[in-house]
């Protein structure tokens, strides 16, 4: 497995000295991370393809774009990969001619089931899709197969996103991308980092993403009384203090991010279902756990063998970015210092991130975290 780190700026494309020698022509899937504006050129795609003539590319919006160890705005990074012993096929669905992202997630994920499936690579619409129903989706339509990936972004504006597969990237999109043979290798790690505080309280009234009350309590007024003095910098301030949850029947807790408060209504508004009876607990951020945790999902992603993975996929949430401002690039580089120098590392800073938890298990819609996906193509 090869893996070439390009960037391009204006019209012109560069490549990372961390990259391996292959020519653009040789690329088999080119995975691309750019801001929405960059992704509105009328002529994006055609200046991708051109580039990358022999490749399926995917293409998603993003709140921040990965490159190697730092981390840009307003750029587009291309990720370009080719296989020894590796098949690859991919498919799309857009939301729009389906009922539900439910729907859409299954029919998705059945489109590129197949004995030999050892892998499912996920980039979906962060605005119109729903993100809990696309990985339960995804999860009945993969029959157990590794599924990661991310909800696309638009920096901290949350209007619109845009995923594209081999045409102009639009809204609605969701891009799922299949690996195959028995060669390829592929790791999950994903981590928070974030510290809990307060009694486990559970929740009596929500609808669907909207929560109004947390023991028979208005959440909004409660959740308030929780954050003290900085109650008053809300919403903004809402990033800082993401909510634990644990959903009935699940054994581990999942992170939602408030996207929303309303004042009128006393409600919040989360990237994510939050299910009546589900257990919450409040949480605030550790500017130094949160870049532990990022190399501690580095390292859930090593192979027991002394190896170093051919590219490492990184997903990692806005709410993150936004928190930990300038010193957000010392999250990716305890990531690449864990891996390893050479390692090349792309992703991108999404609405949500896609993995299984580190003890397995099917794919789960997390906020809040790091999410590394490793590959390994063995000889």
């Amino acid at each position: 497995m090869n893996t070439s780190l390009f960037q391009l700026n204006g019209n012109t494309w560069s490549v990372h000295p961390v990259s391996q020698s292959m020519a653009a022509k040789e690329a088999t899937l080119v995975l691309c991370f750019a801001s929405k504006a960059i992704l509105q050129a009328d002529d994006i795609y055609e200046t991708v393809k051109t580039k990358f003539p022999n490749a399926s590319i995917a293409m998603c919006s993003t709140a921040g774009e990965i490159f190697y160890n730092s981390v840009q705005d307003d750029t587009l990074v291309a990720v370009a990969l080719s296989f020894a012993a590796t098949r690859i096929k991919t498919a799309a669905v857009n939301i729009n001619t389906f009922s539900n992202s439910y729907a859409a997630a299954e029919a998705l994920s059945g489109l590129l089931y197949a004995d030999d499936l050892t892998y499912m690579m996920v980039l979906s619409d962060g605005s119109l899709v729903n993100g809990s129903e696309l990985v339960k989706g995804l999860s009945a339509g993969a029959k157990k197969i590794l599924v990661t990936g991310g909800l696309a972004g638009d920096a901290a504006d949350f209007v619109s996103t845009l995923v594209g597969l081999d045409a102009p990237p639009a809204e609605g999109n969701i891009v799922a991308i299949g690996f195959y043979g028995e060669k390829l290798v592929v790791t999950h790690g994903s981590q928070g980092g974030w510290d809990r505080f307060g009694l486990e309280k559970e929740i009596t009234r929500s609808e669907g993403n909207v929560l109004f009350e947390i023991e028979n309590e208005n959440a909004l007024d409660l959740y308030k009384k929780y954050l003290g003095a900085d109650a008053e910098n809300l919403p903004a301030s809402a990033l800082l203090f993401p909510l634990s949850l644990t959903i009935p029947g699940a054994e581990m807790p999942v992170v939602r991010t408030i996207l929303s408060i309303d004042e009128q209504n006393k409600t919040m508004t989360f990237a994510g279902d939050v299910p009546e009876a589900s257990q919450v607990r409040f949480m605030k951020a550790n500017f130094d756990k949160l870049t532990a945790a990022a190399a501690t999902a580095a390292q859930q992603t090593f192979l027991p063998a002394d190896r170093k993975p051919d590219f490492a996929l990184l997903v990692s949430c806005v709410g993150r970015k936004l928190i930990l401002g300038p010193r957000i690039d010392e999250e990716v580089e305890a990531v690449s210092e864990t891996l390893g120098t050479g390692v090349p590392l792309a992703g991108f800073y999404s609405y949500g991130e896609i993995s299984p938890f580190n003890e397995g298990g099917s794919c789960q819609l997390h906020n809040q975290t790091m999410t590394i996906t490793s590959f390994y193509e063995l000889p």
